[in-house]
């Protein structure tokens, strides 16, 4: 199951009725472009009892591909680890 920003907004709007939808946009466009600031910057994302973002360094190195077993440099790369947190891997994991 995917979701997309427009069914978000939507819930969004549904459960803050007061709130303007384009006003819930715009919140939701600041989070999210802050979070991937600081992720660029090698900060620690958490949103508490929700999940964190850990920004990781892949070293360099020498790997293989498998089609030919030839040699390849693998450079640096960010890669970021994704937790979710303990309550939401439950609810996640439960049946309904």
């Amino acid at each position: 199951m995917s979701i997309v920003k427009s069914d978000l907004i939507k819930e969004l709007t549904r459960n803050y009725p007061n709130i303007l939808k384009k006003d819930l946009a715009k919140i939701f466009d600041i989070t999210i472009n802050e979070m991937q600031e600081a992720l660029k910057r090698g900060e620690r994302v958490e949103l508490r009892e929700i999940f964190t973002l850990d920004p990781r360094i892949q070293k360099a190195r020498i790997s293989r591909n498998p089609r030919t077993n030839e040699k390849v440099n693998t450079p640096e790369k960010k890669t970021v680890l994704f937790k979710m947190s303990k309550e939401w891997a439950k609810n996640a994991n439960e049946k309904k």
